[in-house]
């Protein structure tokens, strides 16, 4: 398994890029919404999570940051779903039976989507690896952070507090 970018994947993303979003995210409005299946072979809407606080991470197995960054968002899902949050992963790897190896490998609890066709990451106008989206109870995409570096989970958490407690 190769999980450093190749010329194809770095070319995948680069086209991501500069396809024109029909409804990316921005901070205050609300979330574009999406269906996408789960690794256990249903489907999950995003706007079907209202009344939860969503963070909503794309990610690929050929990115080291987001490997590196799912322990952390596993973790904030365990101590806070309870009090209604969320984790919608999505992985927009070719090959959906990567990012299920991957999902195991690292234990995830929470549910990972796969955006295979690349059509949701359009959507969120995907320009960095992981990026990912905080949605409040609303539906309003509140929180927007593009690649992550050691520590972002903190300030994840901070966001993630405050919007459970509005």
């Amino acid at each position: 398994m190769h999980l450093i970018p190749t010329l194809r994947h770095l070319a995948a993303l680069a086209a991501l890029c500069l396809a024109i979003p029909a409804l990316a995210a921005q901070p205050n409005a609300p979330a574009p919404d999406f269906t996408l299946s789960t690794l256990k072979g249903s489907n999950m809407r995003l706007q079907e999570q209202r009344g939860n606080v969503v963070l909503v991470n794309f990610w690929a197995t050929w990115c080291g940051p987001c490997r590196e960054e799912m322990p952390h968002l596993n973790r904030l899902y365990d101590k806070y779903r309870a009090l209604g949050f969320t984790v919608m992963a999505v992985s927009i790897d070719d090959d959906p039976a990567k990012a299920a190896s991957m999902a195991s490998k690292l234990g995830l609890n929470f549910p990972v989507l796969f955006d295979a066709d690349k059509k949701v990451s359009r959507q969120y106008d995907l320009k960095a690896m992981p990026y990912t989206v905080i949605v409040d109870r609303d539906g309003r995409a509140r929180h927007l952070h593009r690649g992550y570096q050691s520590g972002y989970e903190n300030l994840y958490e901070q966001q993630i507090r405050a919007l459970l407690k509005e």
